[in-house]
């Protein structure tokens, strides 16, 4: 409503608030300070600048993995439910700006009325038994408006905590994605790894099979001794055994794959046939860049933000209120009629509330809005330690996951040369069958090694391109609001 129309006291009311809507300005919540200093650098790595792939992945040179990768960004439900949180926080930003403006609503109110008089007298003073009723009618149509102006900024601090709120989701979002992303491509090569160990299961079976009937053949001719035919049998069970086992975890970690693409758990994904070369490692940075891009921390950070907010609107409850109504419209018992000048009325209102006694619920909410505060300052500075130390970890082990697999390599080619040797020498009758068997448990033992020992070294790049964060930005869906909210300060109560 335009209330310049109206003469004296409104008027005059709604200069004195604008007049402290303006004077009313607030600070915004402190940065959080982390209780240790940060480094320059990481320990196990120089300092290079921190370079983002938008999609690392595709460094392993995979088209069917960059397509898996790409099917669960859509389908995955865990990113769904992420998006779906974010596009919540975003109408609630939406709602608490709405709060802050006035409220005006259209009304149309039609009545028809019938009231009964009771008996009266008649002319000579006898009483007559017909009661008098009378039927009357009443047509309103008006225009009302109501507005709790924001004189302190507790509904600005209850605006920008929702702001703050929305922006921790997307930020989540945004892990969740990455998140997402990076356990395609674990679960990816975890099934070429256990297709790899069956691999080698099921040569060393055929290979057994072949050495217990080669045996078999020699025990039959006298030249070797039964308990030699007994120990490749069992020899061969073992391995046999040894198969099966490795075809079950393939088969559990292909319908892993299914479920985070979101398709049934058929388990007839099929992947690459060998574990790739490790790409190189990725530059890491600074430590205090990695706490401003990785989403977890920001989104830590936010949340953080978004309760000191909060507390500023806790406080300023205790200040008084000030809510301003009006109305306008037409009111007429004839409704051909009604918008009439004549029957123009209006009325407009003021209402000043100080809190008295609230019950200690207002000292509550103060408690709450602090305890939540103090949670979430522990909770930021507990992600960035976590932060820290996954990126130190992965980089700590590097090196030496790759001195692990070139040892191992090493040494599984060297018992498989022992096998060899061991059995030729098992046929010329100069070593004993225990010899054979002991040197082919080492090579299986070997080789099996070195094919983990190659699968741990991509799983830690692919934690490690995770952890540094930063570089896969998706589009984030739902529309981020424009920053237009007055911060509040949160250290001195009101």
């Amino acid at each position: 409503m335009n209330f310049s129309f109206f003469p004296g006291w409104p008027g005059a009311l709604l200069l004195l608030t604008l007049t402290l809507l303006g004077a009313c300005s607030v600070a915004p919540p402190a940065e959080p300070q982390l209780p240790f200093d940060l480094p320059d650098r990481f320990d196990s790595s120089l300092v290079e600048p921190f370079q983002p792939t938008e999609r690392w992945w595709t460094e392993f040179e995979d088209p069917l993995l960059e397509s898996f990768v790409d099917t669960a960004l859509v389908r995955n439900p865990g990113v769904a439910q992420a998006l779906a949180r974010a596009s919540v926080a975003e109408a609630r930003v939406r709602l608490n700006r709405g709060e802050r403006l006035p409220q005006a609503g259209i009304g149309f109110t039609s009545a028809r009325q019938r009231q009964n008089m009771g008996s009266m007298a008649g002319p000579l003073g006898e009483f007559v038994d017909d009661e008098l009723s009378f039927i009357s009618n009443n047509h309103n149509a008006s225009l009302d408006v109501s507005w709790e102006l924001d004189l302190w900024g507790r509904l600005a601090a209850a605006s920008s905590a929702a702001q703050a709120e929305f922006l921790a989701s997307a930020e989540q979002l945004r892990g969740a994605r990455q998140s997402v992303a990076a356990q395609v491509v674990q679960l990816y090569y975890e099934v070429v790894h256990a297709r790899a160990q069956e691999e080698l299961s099921a040569r060393t079976a055929d290979t057994l099979a072949e050495m217990a009937r080669q045996i078999s053949n020699r025990v039959d001719v006298g030249i070797a001794s039964p308990t030699d035919a007994m120990l490749a049998e069992a020899n061969l069970g073992s391995a046999r055994a040894g198969l099966e086992q490795r075809r079950e975890a393939l088969a559990r970690i292909r319908r892993q794959l299914d479920v985070l693409l979101g398709y049934y758990p058929s388990g007839a994904l099929t992947t690459a046939g060998e574990l790739p070369e490790v790409p190189a490692r990725p530059a890491a940075g600074v430590p205090a860049e990695l706490l401003e891009r990785r989403p977890d921390v920001r989104a830590a950070e936010l949340t953080l933000r978004a309760a000191g907010y909060q507390l500023g609107a806790a406080e300023r409850s205790f200040l008084p209120s000030l809510a301003l109504t009006g109305s306008a419209g037409y009111s007429s018992d004839q409704l051909s009629g009604l918008f009439d000048s004549s029957n123009l009325v209006w009325s407009i209102a003021g209402q000043l509330m100080q809190p008295i006694f609230q019950g200690g619920r207002l000292v509550a909410q103060v408690d709450i809005a602090e305890g939540q505060q103090s949670e979430a300052l522990h909770s930021y500075v507990e992600t960035a330690l976590n932060a820290l130390a996954e990126v130190e970890s992965l980089l700590a082990v590097d090196d030496f996951l790759a001195q692990r697999e070139d040892s191992l390599d090493a040494s599984a080619t060297a018992a498989e040369e022992a096998v060899r040797v061991s059995y030729n020498r098992y046929q010329q009758g100069i070593d004993p069958f225990l010899n054979v068997l002991e040197s082919q448990q080492r090579a299986l033992d070997g080789r099996s090694a070195y094919i983990s020992a190659r699968h741990a070294r991509i799983e830690n790049r692919i934690s490690l391109h995770l952890a540094l964060g930063g570089g896969f930005e998706p589009r984030i869906e739902a529309a981020e609001p424009a920053l237009q909210d007055t911060p509040v300060r949160t250290t001195d109560r009101p």
